[in-house]
């Protein structure tokens, strides 16, 4: 079962302001790099990498060791087609457009699931189910 995570879980594992979260994270990355089963996209490693200097306050060089490990997952490339299918996908569920392009990508790469503190927890895109590991059932695998 692939499992795409989302930019915000990559930023948790990184943001040491809330240690549970933190540490969720860590655990879910760590999962999946270790079973295969973890996807991302560059727009995640982008998004990452934003947040890691802006928000958190890493370093560059900190910044681009983190990029080479999250490399041990699947990582899509943006490709135009799914930039198209992005837009379908918003058109079809009213989903922002970034969110869209996240369940574009997941879709094709053959995700079961996403795993985002976006959106509703539960909530299923593409035949996708939209799971947050935050939530205190912590339903996500």
């Amino acid at each position: 079962m692939k499992t795409f995570l989302d930019s915000n879980i990559i930023v948790y594992a990184n943001d040491a302001t809330d240690e549970q979260k933190q540490e969720t994270a860590i655990n879910l990355i760590q999962k999946h790099m270790r079973d295969g089963s973890g996807v991302i996209s560059t727009q995640v490693m982008q998004e990452y990498a934003d947040n890691a200097m802006q928000k958190l306050g890493q370093a560059v060089p900190v910044v681009m060791h983190q990029l080479h490990l999250l490399e041990s997952l699947s990582v899509v490339v943006i490709k135009p087609e799914l930039v198209r299918r992005g837009l379908e996908i918003k058109t079809l569920y009213g989903l922002s457009y970034w969110d869209s392009l996240i369940v574009a990508v997941a879709e094709s790469a053959g995700c079961s699931q996403v795993l985002s503190e976006d959106l509703n927890s539960g909530q299923s895109y593409c035949g996708m189910r939209w799971v947050n590991p935050f939530m205190v059932d912590k339903t996500a695998s």
